[in-house]
């Protein structure tokens, strides 16, 4: 071949030559005047880059229009920039930090002595609207440092960031009219390809999330492929803001917070209810498969801490106290705990595997602005498990983990997916012990045949392992249940077992999560549900409403019965109309609603409202009672 041509592979195989130099702009016009209108960038050999790189050598290539994830992407970081362009024009002595993409959407910092209201953002997005309707040209330059320095000289944070970039990799200045900015790229070819957008918010936000350091604003906002998808990221907002589980926390009397604990709940008795419940259904279903349940102290040791290696890999969201002139740390997980107590006593290869398990509450230090309600606290309840398996064992017991997880997800309705996740920078260990656990675990999952993604290098620091991430009523995602494969707790532990050759040896720790920690899957699941638990879970099953005080002997005996059977059930009766108790009941999402008046006394029987409907039907008490305790045993 010529070198004034390129070779270049396209992603059905096919292949065709281009003069040297040719950009993807270029290839999408040989296709067809419509891939070109609609592309917004390209990858070349695996690398995302502009539509108006040259190729200078064969490559396979991709392009991307904007309703695919790698364009949408390098849509909402175009979307960063016309923002940060828009400031600039209504703030001239504006400097600016860094504006990522992020879910949705993206963000820019910037720094002004005028502090933003949200009646600015709609100047600031009309700016934004104008620069896309100009269409400009987005291009990329390659420039020296003392060219990036000199463009940039009057944003410090540009400036801090420019001597971050090692020796010999290229500086990068993306310009657009009349505004450049310093960045990596790649963007869309012009301003025009970002039209679905909206300012959401501003806020403030520390320079490089340092405290230390000064504080800029921080203007939010989401961009789409297309209007629809804009449209309906706003009614998923409305819906989301329904399902608020602070919202509905309050609404429901189930937890608060208070400033004497900040980031740590307090369950009031509806959201114990609850918690108990969820707590009993694991604890039973792990019985049933030959868990142990254990319970380990709350504060331990500095020592235990460093030995475990969560002293030097997590000490920062720690707390620590002093004791006897020792210094101890409240506990952020389980694990070291469960070492102590395997190394209690001698343990056989017969008596492995050992499933331990522990409802144990944790602390762990996060920033005051990271809180979120029970989905992001300091102190909650890890539904730890730690099994200690002979190296045959360990395929069997992932597989059972996993068998349990999928178990408990069915319960809620929860659709899920799987990540396994590899070796991370700061691993311990032997990188050949790494291999053989995450090549077990991957056997795992081909055997039960679970559909699964690698998550390159976002494995814990002892370990590979298996992340499961729900779906909720709303297509969010969340990581709650975890299976993890541990060769460096034992050997930091010096855990043995004696096999059966009479030897002492090193068991393999399994780590396994099912809810995580029971308050975030707490918060989830109120989300989840709307706050309209299922019957097996609500915290009043059944209210009983009389309709005037001469069926109060009745409904006292209705009310027996309901207890007696163990349902969570309470009497209304205040002196009230009809209809406002059975509007108070159903705003308190309670599952069924009893109505019993003179029929409903002479017949013996109960008439029932369920949450959500309209429809009326009777019972017989009896066969009600019985109705009840069914759903509530198939946890329905």
């Amino acid at each position: 071949m010529s070198n004034q041509h390129v070779r270049i592979q396209f992603p059905d195989g096919q292949q065709q030559e281009f003069p040297q130099g040719v950009t993807l702009t270029d290839i999408a016009q040989s296709i067809s005047p419509g891939l070109r209108k609609k592309a917004v960038v390209g990858s070349v050999n695996g690398t995302t880059v502009d539509l108006t790189r040259p190729i200078l050598e064969d490559a396979d290539i991709s392009i991307y229009d904007a309703g695919s994830q790698e364009g949408i992407g390098v849509i909402r970081h175009s979307a960063a920039h016309i923002l940060a362009q828009a400031i600039r024009r209504l703030y001239p002595d504006a400097s600016f930090g860094v504006g990522p993409v992020i879910e949705n959407g993206f963000y820019y910092d910037i720094d002004i002595e005028k502090a933003l209201v949200p009646e600015d953002l709609v100047e600031i997005e009309d700016m934004m609207g104008q620069i896309v309707q100009e269409d400009l040209l987005v291009l990329r330059k390659e420039v020296t440092k003392d060219e990036a320095e000199h463009l940039f000289s009057h944003d410090p944070s540009k400036l801090e960031l420019l001597e971050d970039i090692p020796a010999g990799e290229p500086i990068t200045v993306y310009e657009q009219g009349d505004f450049y900015d310093l960045c990596r790229g790649p963007h869309a070819p012009s301003t025009g390809k970002v039209k679905h957008f909206k300012l959401m918010s501003v806020s403030g936000a520390y320079w490089r999330g340092d405290s230390d350091n000064r504080m800029l604003q921080r203007i939010y906002g989401v961009a789409f492929a297309s209007n629809k998808e804009l449209e309906d990221h706003f009614l998923f907002l409305k819906e989301a803001e329904k399902r608020n589980h602070r919202k509905l926390g309050k609404e429901l009397d189930l937890f608060m917070f208070s400033e004497e604990a900040p980031g740590m709940p307090f369950y009031l008795a509806n959201g114990q209810l609850i918690r108990n419940e969820l707590e009993s259904f694991l604890r039973d279903l792990q019985t049933s498969y030959d868990y142990q349940e254990v319970r380990t102290p709350l504060m331990m040791n500095q020592r235990l801490w460093e030995q475990s290696g969560h002293w030097d890999h997590y000490k920062e969201n720690m707390y620590f106290t002093q004791v006897d002139d020792q210094s101890f740390a409240l506990k952020p997980m389980n694990c070291p705990g469960h070492m102590l107590i395997f190394k209690n006593g001698l343990r056989s290869y017969r008596d492995l595997p050992i499933r331990m398990a522990e409802f144990g509450q944790v602390h762990r230090h996060e920033f005051s602005g990271a809180l979120n309600g029970l989905l992001r606290v300091r102190s909650f309840c890890q539904d730890d498990a730690h099994i200690f398996v002979t190296p045959e064992q360990i395929e069997a017991e992932v597989s059972l983990a996993l068998k349990i997880i999928d178990h408990v997800y069915q319960v809620f309705g929860f659709s899920y997916e799987i990540e396994l996740s590899t070796r991370p920078d700061d691993y311990m260990g032997d990188p050949d012990l790494w291999d053989q656990a995450e090549s077990a675990l991957e056997n795992v999952l081909k055997k039960i045949g679970f559909p699964y993604k690698i998550n390159e290098g976002d494995g814990a620091f002892y370990g590979p392992k298996i992340d499961i991430h729900i779906r909720d009523a709303i297509k969010r995602s969340h990581q709650c249940a975890t299976v993890q494969l541990d060769f460096q707790l034992p050997e930091k532990f010096d855990l043995t077992y004696v096999n059966e050759e009479n030897e002492k040896v090193r068991p393999v720790v399994i780590h396994r999560a099912v809810f995580g920690s029971i308050d975030r899957f707490l918060g989830i699941l109120i989300e989840h549900f709307g706050g309209a638990f299922p019957l097996w879970l609500a915290p009043k099953q059944v209210e009983v409403i009389h309709v005037s005080d001469a069926h109060t002997p009745y409904a006292e005996s209705v009310l027996l019965k309901l207890r007696q059977a163990g349902i969570r059930a309470s009497l209304n009766n205040r002196n009230e109309k009809l209809g406002k108790k059975i509007r108070e009941g159903q705003m308190r999402k309670v599952p069924y609603i009893l109505v019993l008046g003179d029929k409903e006394k002479e017949s013996g029987s109960v008439t029932v409202r369920c949450y959500g409907s309209e429809k009326l039907e009777e019972y017989p008490v009896n066969d009600f009672v019985e109705k009840v305790r069914d759903q509530i045993r198939d946890k329905q």
